[in-house]
């Protein structure tokens, strides 16, 4: 059994190298299809990340009139903390909001001349609300939005951050469903690519194979080396891709760091390469295997 095997396994090799030219342009193929089939596992992390990171940083913020008694925003604030949605309420008072106001543009002489210039203090009291789950923000702000509430509240900012989650979802669901596409379109084209790749390969040992018929060679041993050839293809792709994405991912990594901090592109390709490679292995060997069963079976008549 042991000797069968390998000598499928060493005609499986001899037919990957006679037909050189062809094998590297199907392994080629192959290679930019599980670049594309990587690069959407890695947009899929990047984004979960961007997005829980900009989930993150958005709260409600609600700003009250100038008028209203500390007293009154101090109850309401109890009374949303009381709410199911509410993770965290975050007091601002009318002093404090000043202090994060001038620390926040302390190098800029023309605002501090002009909060110098003012008698009186032009900001806000605000309640910074926080959700346990973005998705419950809508509930948050129907509460905010009652009538008896009105008379208190001067703005709530619930409707940009909303805008700014739902653009960005937007954007995500769209480049996935491109990079999805993209990637069945390029499998298709791998698998028709090895199709016949192995169909010629087949016909171009018929005579060898018509002999090892009427010699009494196994299914196995006849159809086996056009497997093994396909696994080849796979296994080979898979490597190369890999070697290909990683300087990729070395130079953007940094780049990408600079706009989501919490995303660092190189540690999770490194963390995770082999579980990375582990997915385009049978992905690659999956689709080799496919395309050889079907040519056997069409050409092998099996």
């Amino acid at each position: 059994m042991a000797t069968t095997l390998a000598r499928i396994i060493k005609y499986g090799f001899q037919s990957l190298w006679r037909n050189g030219w062809l094998s590297v342009a199907t392994i080629n193929v192959l290679i930019l299809t599980l670049i594309v089939f990587n690069g959407l596992i890695m947009f899929s992390v990047l984004t979960k990340t961007a997005v829980a990171s900009l989930q993150e940083k958005i709260d409600i913020s609600v700003y009250f009139r100038a008028n209203v008694p500390e007293d009154e925003i101090l109850k309401l604030s109890r009374s949303l903390q009381n709410l199911e949605a509410v993770k965290d309420v975050e007091y601002v008072s009318q002093d404090k909001a000043l202090e994060i106001f001038k620390e926040r543009h302390k190098d800029d002489l023309t605002i501090g001349q002009a909060l110098e210039e003012l008698e009186a203090n032009p900001l806000l009291a605000s309640l910074n609300i926080k959700a346990h789950d973005p998705t419950r923000y809508q509930e948050i702000a129907t509460y905010l939005s009652s009538e008896s509430l009105k008379p208190l509240i001067e703005d709530v900012t619930y409707s940009q951050s909303r805008l700014a989650i739902e653009r960005l979802n937007l954007i995500v669901d769209t480049v996935k469903k491109i990079g999805l596409g993209l990637t069945i379109f390029l499998a298709l084209t791998a698998a028709l690519v090895m199709f016949n790749t192995i169909s010629l390969a087949i016909y171009s040992n018929r005579e060898e194979i018509g002999i090892m018929r009427l010699v009494g060679a196994s299914n196995m041993f006849i159809n086996g080396p056009y497997v093994i050839e396909a696994i080849a293809f796979g296994v080979f792709a898979s490597i190369l891709s890999l070697v290909i994405i990683a300087p990729f991912i070395d130079v953007t990594s940094p780049y990408l760091q600079s706009f989501i901090p919490e995303m660092n592109l190189e540690t999770y390709f490194y963390g995770n390469l082999f579980r990375l490679f582990g997915y385009q292995l049978l992905f690659g060997i999956g689709l080799g295997v496919v395309s050889a069963v079907i040519a056997i079976r069409r050409y092998l008549k099996i």
